[in-house]
């Protein structure tokens, strides 16, 4: 309620909206400021590091040494287009994001949905929104509230431990990390899309080869969840139904290198940065 009155305050002052942000739009950003000043300057305490993940070398084939008669030979791995997805019903574990800048609690809760550790409901949401302020600090996002090191925090709250943020330097890269990571622990990635300033849950893929055995496989996309739809976005178009396969084109479009306005992030800007699962679900599920 204070929040709103010294909104209200700042309003009567004189604000003027430009063409760039409606009443409501600017209001809702005024209150905003206001909250973070009542909330105190963001906390200047540990995070969860941010992993650089260089690429993989490239291994000089070796000549096997001859076999024995009797030895079996060990059958060579069969290269074959691959279409995998984790959620069989990706409705069941949707979450709108309740407010526009709520994309990261509502992946996170989507992310515990699957896992059995949540709810889809506005109410959890609220609930894990309204939490922030435990795990928030400044070396994960300059400007408070949510960035990836909080995101990995909560879901350890709710009970899914072992997200490691992981920073990649091309995008192939860090769709087929993930998409190993999904295959080993049967668990949904978090991608860090819009160049660091919207929340997409990586659920499946598809790829011209099994990326857990074939290191040069080709990612040809990713089913996601994606917590703006049904809304529209003026800036990266309509978003998409639940469980959408997004091609490669549309990666490029919408999974960009980190990049903030609010300043430096040496650990990850230029890199593209994923939530990556490490834990096997049945070991905590």
């Amino acid at each position: 309620m204070l929040a709103v009155i010294l909104a209200f305050g700042i309003l009567g002052l004189g604000t003027v909206a430009t063409n760039a942000f409606g009443a409501g739009d600017l209001f809702e950003r005024l209150v905003a400021k206001v909250e973070r000043v009542i909330a105190g300057p963001v906390p200047d305490r540990s995070t969860k590091p941010t992993v650089e993940m260089t690429p993989a070398p490239t291994l000089t084939p070796t000549i096997p040494p001859s076999l024995s008669p009797k030895a079996t030979p060990t059958p060579t791995p069969v290269r074959a287009a691959v279409d995998v997805s984790i959620t069989d019903d990706p409705k069941a574990v949707f979450a709108h994001e309740a407010h526009k800048d709520w994309c990261s609690p509502a992946g996170v809760q989507m992310t515990l949905a699957f896992l059995g550790k949540a709810n889809t409901s506005d109410a959890f949401q609220a609930e894990l929104a309204s939490r922030v302020h435990e795990w928030e600090s400044s070396k994960d996002s300059l400007n408070g509230e949510w960035g990836p090191g909080a995101m990995a925090l909560a879901l350890e709250a709710y009970g899914a431990p072992g997200y490691e943020i992981r920073a990649y330097r091309s995008r192939g890269e860090a769709i087929r990390d993930a998409a190993i990571a999904i295959t080993k622990t049967s668990s949904p990635a978090i991608l860090l899309a819009w160049r660091g300033a919207h929340t997409w849950v990586m659920t499946g893929y598809r790829a011209d080869a099994d990326p857990t055995t074939f290191a040069d496989a080709n990612m040809t996309g990713a089913y996601i969840l994606d917590p703006w739809y049904p809304w529209n976005s003026s800036i990266w178009g309509q978003s998409d139904p639940p469980g959408t396969f997004q091609d490669w084109p549309e990666m490029e479009r919408n999974f960009l290198p980190w990049k903030r306005p609010e300043g430096k992030y040496p650990d990850r800007d230029g890199k593209f940065i994923v939530l990556v699962p490490t834990v096997t679900v049945s070991a905590y599920r």
